[in-house]
């Protein structure tokens, strides 16, 4: 049980205990005060005392939860988690939105055209937005996206992002429900990873498990597959672990690999598959998963 609430929440194990305690001692708050305030109420039928109790405890709980989560460190996940439990209820206009919305971080290292399309498909979405761009590389197409779109972008360095905090405080920030990889070529930390299990999408252009590994990227793949003589190639979405390739395949479509193609052909129909299949499958995942 502990396992699903601490991938449910997408939250590490010390986190999940600070949770649980604000949660009980939250309750118990409530109901302490909850019973003070109808002592001091006058003598009323049981039924109706019931109800008023039922009705005081519902008011009490989310005040008392939330200031219970200031000295334990989780007032960010408990504000989110009652704005989403108002919504359930038919509050559905609360500060801040109509909606409670999925954020999606890109990670790219590119031109961006997976990322475009991405972008496109959720523009106006009611409850899924890319609200970062992500990329390792200053020069990079992607960031022009990124400025034309209005997306902010984080330009990331190798120090920080495997050997210090892998810019979590940024993901945190930007309230980051799912990372898709976009083209992004450098392997993903276990700070990421653990902070997001089940949560990081990456696209390969090839059939997985064939010619998927260190290495095995763009041009790579498509030469790879060509000199193996094969006779069809394809896309696979998978989540991301610590192995480079290796997470759960979510989806592949395959096409045909023609006589005289090359690394520059075969790159095409490909890359058609990707911007047909990858936005759609994000949006599954995100609507019966995240």
């Amino acid at each position: 049980m502990f396992d699903s609430l601490r991938k449910k929440w997408k939250v590490g194990g010390v986190q999940l205990l600070l949770i649980i305690a604000t949660f009980a001692i939250g309750g118990s708050l409530t109901g302490y005060a909850g019973k003070k305030i109808m002592n001091h109420l006058p003598l009323v039928p049981d039924w109706l005392w019931t109800l008023i109790y039922i009705a005081l405890i519902t008011l009490l709980w989310p005040v008392a939860v939330l200031l219970v989560s200031f000295p334990l460190g989780q007032y960010r996940f408990f504000s989110k988690y009652i704005r989403r439990i108002l919504f359930k209820m038919g509050f559905h206009s609360m500060k801040a939105g109509e909606l409670p919305k999925k954020h999606i971080a890109i990670f790219a290292s590119g031109a961006g055209s997976n990322a475009q399309k991405i972008i496109d498909h959720f523009r106006g979405h009611p409850t899924i937005r890319v609200v970062l761009i992500v990329c390792n590389k200053p020069g990079a197409g992607v960031l022009n996206i990124a400025i034309k779109e209005g997306i902010p972008a984080l330009i990331i360095e190798t120090e920080r992002f495997f050997r210090g905090d892998s810019y979590l405080p940024e993901m945190e920030d930007a309230s980051i429900d799912l990372i898709v990889l976009a083209g992004f070529l450098w392997k993903v930390p276990s700070a990421l990873i653990q902070k997001y299990p089940e949560r990081i999408i990456n696209i390969h252009p090839a059939l997985l498990p064939e010619f998927g590994g260190k290495g095995m990227y763009g041009a790579n793949v498509h030469s790879a597959v060509l000199a193996a003589a094969k006779k069809q190639s394809g896309i696979s979405i998978h989540l991301v672990d610590d192995q480079y390739d290796h997470g759960k395949v979510l989806f592949q479509a395959n096409c045909p690999v023609q006589e005289g193609d090359t690394i520059e052909s075969l790159t095409q129909r490909i890359h058609a598959l990707e911007h047909l299949h990858y936005a759609p499958e994000i949006e599954k995942y995100i609507k019966e998963n995240v």
